[in-house]
């Protein structure tokens, strides 16, 4: 039987080795000239340059149960974890730092260890049941449902409540900086949950990122696919499904906005009436730099971080994520900085390092026309309010903008880069109210995008799902 997967990000690359492995024959088409979509590679700081093009670091790609089970390390891929899973910069105090080391981390903060070792001790004893759970459908039963309670405990308070139980800036920074993964104000339902879930996986992992670049990833799903007979076809943007001929199999690595535009393809009205109904989100801003040495931050620990999370106080990057989400453009944005420098060196040239860094902004934000690039300054003055002499430092920027993004990837709208909005029900419903979110209910078609469960991120669960679920409608039809 034959199966074509539309999209060649990671979770599309996913599900086609899982379907490669049960025998398919798999075709995986991508418009663009190179696969991986948001998970590539590429010099653009100049030769010598590796720079991730979207995902950087990857506490889920690490504990991914997918990537696992694909082995992907047979096929190149290496982790590589930092000195410091990731640091929170603060004025005029010690930075808040994310150890590989759950005592490590409350040792550092002071009257808050106890406090932060509760907080965190059950999560990371329980985290294999807990990641089995939560990287698929949440609206189910799940299977380990006492790891699971004790983390619903933890999971639907807004970090802004959760973090009145520590004193310190230090503990309540660290709170904040992981829950901004979500991209969603502190004051939101469920931001708890992405501070206790990244905060335990860099306990258990490290935050790692991938040896030789993001790219890594994709050439090991590549090399599996290949492996298993499957095939990529690059440059084949696809408008109409009917021109697919008849697989047996169709899965979307698409958003919802792209599925409303596919020709060929019948969804119930119900189904179609929520697609129609997806919010995307605060967009991101992305800035890439080439430094002639290390960020020259003020506190020389930060340096040995792999993840910084500059937004200074839980308040300040509360009122940052508020604005960008109502659609104002922050003075002080929220910046979500990289450095992959600091643990693979191959990614720059000798004695050069590369700071790879974004701020949430509003969904589809232009700059003025006199700056359009406005939004990078930003992420300037707000990295080097942490790190003064930043900019004599830098010997090549790059700046990309929610437009930018969007042509690069057609899956990142508006700049977007979750698949989705995690406001209100979108967390939990993606992208819509039913058992199992990978089916389409057009027979045969399945989504496996980051607009289904788990969400955003470099770990192909989507893919994995969507690709589980065909195969066992297929064993059902016999």
């Amino acid at each position: 039987m034959e199966a074509v997967v539309v999209g060649s990000g990671p979770n599309g690359l996913t599900a086609g080795c899982f379907l490669a492995r049960a025998g398919l024959q798999v075709t995986v088409l991508e418009a663009q000239s190179t696969v991986g979509g948001a998970a590539r590679s590429a010099p653009v700081l100049g030769d010598g340059t590796v720079v991730d093009l979207g995902a950087a670091c990857h506490p889920f790609g690490a504990a991914s149960p997918a990537f696992d089970a694909l082995d992907l390390e047979t096929h190149g891929l290496h982790w590589l974890s930092p000195q410091v899973a990731a640091a929170h910069p603060l004025d005029g105090q010690d930075p808040g730092l994310l150890f590989p080391d759950l005592a490590r981390t409350a040792d550092g903060l002071g009257d808050d260890a106890a406090a932060w070792r509760s907080l965190h001790a059950g999560p990371q004893a329980n985290i294999q049941a807990i990641l089995a759970d939560s990287l698929g459908p949440l609206a189910r039963w799940p299977e380990h449902p006492l790891a699971m309670a004790a983390f619903g405990l933890r999971a639907p308070w807004p970090v802004s409540w959760m973090a009145r139980a520590f004193r310190s800036e230090q503990a309540r920074g660290l709170l904040a900086g992981s829950a901004a993964h979500a991209t969603l104000p502190m004051t939101a339902p469920l931001t708890s949950a992405f501070a206790v879930m990244f905060n335990t996986l860099a306990a258990v992992n490290g935050w790692p990122v991938a040896w030789g670049g993001t790219q890594s990833v994709v050439n090991a799903l590549v090399a599996e696919l290949t492996a298993r007979g499957g095939r990529i076809e690059t440059g084949r943007r696809v408008d109409d499904l009917r021109d697919l001929g008849n697989p047996g199999v169709v899965l979307l690595d698409l958003t919802p906005q792209q599925m409303l535009r596919l020709k060929g393809l019948e969804f119930p009205p119900r189904y179609r009436r929520s697609l129609s109904r997806w919010r995307y989100g605060a967009a991101v801003h992305k800035v890439d730099l080439l430094l002639d040495g290390p960020v020259p931050w003020y506190d020389p620990r930060i340096a040995n971080a792999g993840t910084v999370h500059v937004g200074g106080t839980l308040e300040e990057i509360n009122r940052a994520e508020r604005l960008a989400a109502n659609g104002t453009l922050p003075e002080r944005p929220f910046v979500m900085a990289t450095q992959p420098t600091a643990v693979d060196p191959s990614r720059a040239p000798a004695g050069q390092h590369i700071l790879w860094a974004y701020a949430h902004v509003p969904h589809g934000h232009r700059g003025p026309s006199k700056n359009p690039n406005l939004a990078g300054d930003r992420v300037i003055e707000q990295i080097e309010r942490f790190a003064p002499g930043l900019r004599e430092r830098i010997v090549h920027r790059v700046d990309h903008s929610p437009r930018d993004l969007e042509a690069m990837n057609a899956n990142l709208v508006g700049g977007s880069i979750g698949g989705g909005s995690l406001a209100g029900l979108q967390q939990v419903f993606r992208p819509t109210a039913v058992l199992n979110p990978y089916r389409t209910g057009a027979p045969g078609v399945y989504l496996c995008s980051s607009s289904t469960p788990p969400g955003g991120g470099v770990h192909g669960m989507g893919g994995h799902n969507a690709a589980m679920t065909a195969l066992a409608d297929l064993g059902a039809r016999g």
